[in-house]
């Protein structure tokens, strides 16, 4: 089980320098898996290695406004993995001072990116950059990168590789938001040819009525 942390993040500096604008981001792991969902966001382009693992939600009325990935840069003549690991960022009610991360299983490699946030509304479909298998002599990386789609119509584009194509979106999430994560990794091949990242699955909850 994943532990839980919390981290102070500077979101905005005011530009007189005279004060911060603060909030508390916490790790949420599997903490809320209780939590019901209405539907499971998926596209058809992930590619076969590895396993589903665990799936991470957001706490009750929270939903994912923003996220940040792992990524791999090239490292030309030796294994690449592009995409490791997508990092979802939970708030409640558009309140972005109190927030929760949730990532299900990241690959090893590489660095966490700059956080990206919808300008308004929440994160309602995505889109994956898959390279296809490169067969028993090639480098596979699977996943590369990833695009969402704010409620609010912006996309936002992560800062992944470029091998291969993006596929189809998925399905939107209407009437609420992403408020969960499963990922398929390939866990580490002990120096043969390392994928990491192969796909992944967001879940989609409603918004309460009141």
């Amino acid at each position: 089980m994943a532990s839980l942390f919390t981290a102070v993040v500077v979101l905005a500096v005011m530009s007189s320098g005279l004060c911060e604008e603060k909030s508390f981001l916490q790790r949420a792991g599997v903490g809320f898996n209780g939590r019901q969902y209405r539907s499971l966001l998926t596209v058809n382009n992930g590619e076969a290695f590895g396993n589903w693992t665990w799936p991470e939600m957001c706490p009750d009325t929270f939903f994912a406004v923003g996220f940040s990935i792992r990524v791999e840069p090239n490292q030309y003549a030796s294994d690449d993995t592009a995409l490791n690991g997508i990092r979802l960022i939970c708030a409640k009610d558009g309140n972005r001072r109190f927030l929760y991360t949730i990532e299900s299983h990241a690959g090893y490699f590489g660095d966490w990116s700059q956080p990206q946030y919808c300008p308004t509304g929440v994160l309602s479909s995505f889109q994956i950059r898959v390279e296809p298998h490169q067969g028993f002599f090639g480098d596979d990386t699977a996943v590369n990168n990833i695009k969402f789609r704010c409620s609010s119509n912006p996309v936002l584009e992560a800062p992944g590789m470029d091998w291969g194509e993006y596929g189809h979106w998925s399905q939107e999430c209407h009437g609420g938001g992403i408020c969960g994560i499963e990922t398929k990794v390939e866990e580490y091949q002990y120096g043969l040819d390392d994928s990491s990242l192969n796909d992944v699955r967001f879940h989609c909850c409603a918004k309460s009525q009141q």
